[in-house]
């Protein structure tokens, strides 16, 4: 593929709900390109952008997949993205890079969860936006109630400028409402006709109405409109254009991607609406610790931003990015602004798919890969050695659901690390952490699908399996009253013996306050140098847990006296001493099982508030509160034990079908119902 100057490239990202047809709409796109010379189908999992063995066998995107083409001469640089809840990231990652976000929407499902979650993240990026109404064709499909449903989400900037011509199976072309054209597609291809008698006095309502929501937002042509002089195709165009790319106006045209009809279209808004990189506001940079402007100049300084990392076991790490500023050529010599480790781009390619094409050069605007980079993870900056700055990382969902890995066998276990941290650098919304507590190697995700998903890569890409076990919750132990004991140690065999008795007095204190050491003792009774050791005794006694195995907290522990022998006596003696004590003053001090709680923050819809609340009552939570959010949803604040919440994820978005998120964090430990305890500890175990 040959260089284009960033006036003549368009970042653009396919996104929407899960089965809308991003897929197939990309596969389309590079069909009328001459991209590809056939239609591949999920189905069959041969399209270009999915093309993993998970996204074979489930039917459906996994990851961001880059398949840029030619069109009018211009680059455009699609990605597909997924639209399932547990690949957001990705979708985040997409938006953060992008010039231009094309929401697909489904004329049969109309708006569904995750179009609406990626147009918050675009609204919050300031993406400019285009929506295509897709499946027209399809039973049950509705341009009019699609339309009306865009609107009242997403507000006035809708601005439809096709219609479609034909209902379901008999839709086969669109009007378009800048030039007052039909399209037909009876023969495959569009044929410009005039419109049709049926739609023009809608045609000629719709193109008023979008002729004077283009010209309010220029004050000289809105003054030659009101005198009389209706503006040109190619003003309204240019008009329309610039409010695309301020993220104000939001173009709404139709079609459908199997036909594949009117997507030829799709392209040429695209090129005639959609934002070029110089377009868009220049990039913003962290340099010496303040923020700067990095304008998006071909003869500037190079920078490019990580914003994806393929992992392959025989190619290595591929790192695709965006260049932000000056050109790329191979053999370029990049410092990572992270690590500070130099990275030589031997070779530059485009991703086309999981092929990859290489180029001469890459300038400020284009999205391109290099392989084999040393030290470069994604979210990391790439600039000139004499002028490190950072790029903010993409602002991606935390995960929100766990599993731990157990190694199946011991070459598992020797690859397990190593593999892991590949899978990582792949997919940053992973997260790994070694609990050592309840000694456990967690994964975190962001649902039950994305840990799966991570765990056939590994075995596949890798060829390390392990098993999942349920993640043990943290529990602790205390004491609910004052008790006391006498610890011994004697032990005699020959020679010097071990003797050590000391008298110790646990007293509970309040939640959070750990643990307090006194020391009591008068006259002598222990000798100075081994109250320390009596000390050691008690932490590590509590540190190994109580009676169920779980740490001690919230006790305070005097030793006020004991026995010493002169010969016999020892640190080990009055350690071992100290722990037999504290045993036994511990079940005396009728011991109770402390659970951790967590403050949960729900966000759902309002029809959904009462079932929430219902669940929050049934995991034995409390509502703290809830109050609206500006888009309309509610936020409850719970606190709920943690051990209820560990699979809550899977749970929210069945009770919400999809449209609940929550956060958790610990908040403090409280005592366990002991009906309960049990149950939990054998669940635990």
């Amino acid at each position: 593929m040959k260089v284009f100057p960033p006036e003549r490239i368009r970042n653009v990202a396919l996104v929407g709900h899960n089965g809308s047809g991003k897929t197939t709409l990309a596969e389309a796109l590079l069909y009328r390109a001459g991209r590809i010379n056939r239609l591949g189908t999920v189905e069959a999992g041969n399209t270009v952008t999915d093309y993993d063995p998970e996204e074979h066998d489930r039917g459906m995107s996994l990851s961001l997949a880059l398949a840029p083409f030619v069109w009018r001469d211009h680059k455009i640089n699609l990605i597909d993205t997924p639209g399932y809840a547990d690949f957001a990231g990705d979708v985040h990652a997409a938006l953060r890079v992008t010039d231009l976000a094309v929401f697909v929407v489904s004329a049969v499902d109309g708006i569904e969860v995750q179009t609406a979650y990626a147009w918050k993240v675009a609204e919050k990026l300031k993406t400019p936006r285009m929506i295509f109404i897709n499946k027209l064709d399809k039973e049950r499909a509705s341009f009019d109630r699609t339309l009306a449903e865009l609107r009242d989400r997403f507000g006035a900037g809708i601005a439809p400028i096709e219609l479609p011509i034909g209902k379901e199976e008999a839709f086969h072309g669109v009007a378009d409402l800048f030039r007052s054209k039909a399209y037909i597609y009876d023969s495959g291809k569009a044929e410009a006709v005039d419109m049709p008698e049926e739609l023009a006095e809608r045609e000629r309502e719709v193109h008023d109405n979008l002729v004077e929501g283009i010209v309010v937002a220029d004050d000289d042509m809105l003054e030659q409109y009101l005198e009389g002089t209706v503006p040109s195709v190619t003003e309204l165009e240019r008009t329309m254009a610039a409010g695309v790319a301020a993220a104000k106006v939001f173009p709404v045209v139709c079609g459908s991607a199997t036909g594949p009809i009117a997507v030829d279209r799709l392209a040429d808004f695209i090129v005639e609406l959609g934002p070029s990189p110089l377009d868009r506001p220049p990039a913003k940079v962290i340099a010496g610790g303040q923020e700067v402007e990095v304008p998006k100049d071909p003869d500037g300084d190079p920078l490019a931003f990580v914003f994806k990392t393929f992992a392959d076991p025989y190619v290595g790490q591929v790192s695709v990015f965006k260049v932000l500023s000056g050109t790329l050529k191979p053999e370029t010599h990049l410092t990572n602004g992270r690590s500070g480790q130099d990275e030589r781009l031997a070779k530059i390619a485009t991703m086309f798919g999981k092929e990859t094409e290489l180029v001469a050069s890459a300038p400020a605007g284009d999205i391109v890969a290099a392989a084999k980079l040393q030290d470069t993870q994604t979210g990391d900056t790439l600039a000139p050695k004499h002028k490190p700055v950072k790029v903010p990382p993409v602002d991606r969902p935390a995960p929100v659901i766990a599993t731990a890995l157990v190694p199946r066998t011991q070459s598992d276990d020797d690859k397990l690390a190593s593999a892991l941290h590949r899978i990582l650098e792949e997919d940053s919304s992973l997260k790994l952490e070694r609990n050592d507590e309840t000694r456990q190697t967690l994964l975190y995700g962001m649902g039950e699908t994305h840990l799966n998903i991570a765990l056939e890569k590994l075995e596949r890409k890798f060829g390390v399996q392990v098993d999942q076990e349920p993640v043990r919750v943290p529990f602790r132990e205390t004491i609910t009253r004052q008790a006391d004991a006498e610890g011994k140690h004697k032990k005699q065999s020959g020679g010097h013996g071990q003797y050590g008795v000391c008298h110790l007095i646990l007293r509970p204190l309040a939640r959070g306050e750990g643990f307090m050491f006194v020391d009591a003792v008068k006259g002598g009774s222990i000798p100075r140098q081994y109250i320390p050791a009596v000390e050691k005794g008690v932490v590590e006694t509590m540190q190994s847990g109580g009676r169920h195995g779980y740490p001690v907290v919230d006790v305070e522990v005097t030793v006020d006296d004991g026995k010493a022998h002169s010969v016999d006596s020892n640190e080990m003696s009055f350690k071992l001493a100290a722990r037999a004590g504290f045993r036994e003053a511990f079940e005396a001090g009728s011991p109770v099982l402390l659970e951790p709680i967590s403050i949960v923050s729900i966000s759902v819809p309002m029809q959904y508030q009462g079932d929430v609340m219902g669940d929050i009552a049934a995991r034995r939570g409390s509502v703290q509160g809830s109050e609206a959010s500006s888009d309309g949803f509610q936020i409850i604040k719970a606190m709920i034990p943690t051990s209820e919440i560990v699979r809550y994820a899977i749970d929210l978005r069945s009770l919400t079908h999809g449209w609940g998120t929550f956060s958790a964090e610990h908040d403090h430990y409280q005592e366990m119902p002991s009906h309960l305890v049990d149950k939990a500890v054998a669940d635990a175990q």
